[in-house]
């Protein structure tokens, strides 16, 4: 979804930067691409680019945790188990959400197995996001590894969410465009409001 969101965003003419972690698809063309390996490398990339930028998406998280500690050599076969230890990674998106400035609209994703639209609402407060755009990746048909999706966008003055039905990523991408774009214009008259009552 964020290849498609990019070049959704690039079709309307704007100017897309895209830090992207390993992927299976190849990504779109004429826009900037920075490519990162890990979580802390994305997370660097992000922090660095943030300034200059009215919208952010994150479409997809890194990992959620990581090995603790990296073994420099194999790990020969010697014990019937092996422990594991790991570790959270960044939460890049809450952080780029909590450092906004200069009106940043902050979009996330929930990619959920169960009760979808309520974690993904609990995303949306927790971080304190514009939007969140849930899916729900136990879909065979949708999502991770699929040409089209079926996502909910859910804002915080539509809670309930506007569902989206079984569509191409593009034109899915497109949808949640449209739902950005409202925001960004009820926030710009939020603040000319505030501007004529102070």
């Amino acid at each position: 979804m964020g290849f498609a969101l990019a070049e959704a965003a690039r079709q309307r003419g704007a100017r897309v930067t895209v830090v992207a972690g390993v992927t299976t698809v190849d990504p779109p063309v004429n826009m900037d691409l920075i490519r990162t390996q890990s979580a802390e490398e994305m997370k660097a990339a992000v922090l660095r680019e943030i300034g200059g930028a009215s919208i952010f998406v994150a479409a997809a998280a890194v990992a959620d945790y990581r090995p603790l500690s990296r073994s420099e050599t194999k790990i020969k076969k010697t014990a019937s188990e092996l422990v594991l230890t790991l570790e959270r990674t960044p939460d890049i998106l809450g952080e780029v959400a909590t450092k906004r400035s200069d009106g940043l609209l902050v979009i996330g994703f929930a990619a959920e197995t169960d009760n979808v639209v309520q974690h993904a609402r609990e995303k949306l407060h927790n971080k304190k996001l514009d939007a969140v755009v849930a899916n729900d990746v136990n879909r065979t048909d949708a999502g991770f590894d699929a040409d089209k999706n079926a996502v909910t966008i859910i804002t915080r003055d539509h809670g309930d969410g506007l569902e989206l039905p079984l569509m191409s990523k593009l034109a899915a991408a497109h949808r949640i465009l449209d739902e950005i774009i409202r925001l960004r214009a009820q926030k710009r008259d939020s603040v000319a409001a505030s501007h004529v009552s102070t």
